[in-house]
């Protein structure tokens, strides 16, 4: 069993910066993928990265290539998401994800594993 807790959100302006933070419980966080999903208001949830295990993989969604870096820390059970370069359509809310195999996770997340329960970041123009 494994329980994800985000953390990092907030109110930022256009071109501003966050770290969001997922911890994980769960001695087995190691063998999991990671990913981060975030669904803005009236529209449905779409995949944002993915980190692999061992972090030697990493996906990104087209909309936040060269702004955001996934990232984890295996001994301190936690996955982040840099953001830079803000914009207002990164309003969402942003969510953590867990699943052994990263192809669910980057094919949409149908069928994952484990889910947080979501932290709101708003960008302002």
């Amino acid at each position: 069993q494994v329980q994800l807790v985000e953390s990092g959100g907030g109110l930022v302006q256009a071109g501003g910066s966050l770290r969001l933070s997922c911890a994980a419980s769960g001695r087995t966080f190691s063998m999991y993928a990671m990913g981060w999903f975030r669904q803005a208001p009236g529209k449905e949830r779409e995949f944002v990265a993915a980190i692999s295990w061992s972090a030697g993989r990493t996906y990104y969604a087209d909309s936040v290539k060269g702004r955001f870096t996934i990232s984890r820390d295996n001994a301190k059970n936690t996955v982040y998401l840099q953001m830079n370069s803000l914009k207002p359509e990164d309003t969402a809310v942003y969510y953590c994800a867990a699943d052994k195999s990263i192809v669910v996770i980057t094919t949409g997340g149908g069928g994952m594993d484990y889910w947080g329960k979501g932290t709101l970041v708003t960008v302002s123009s």
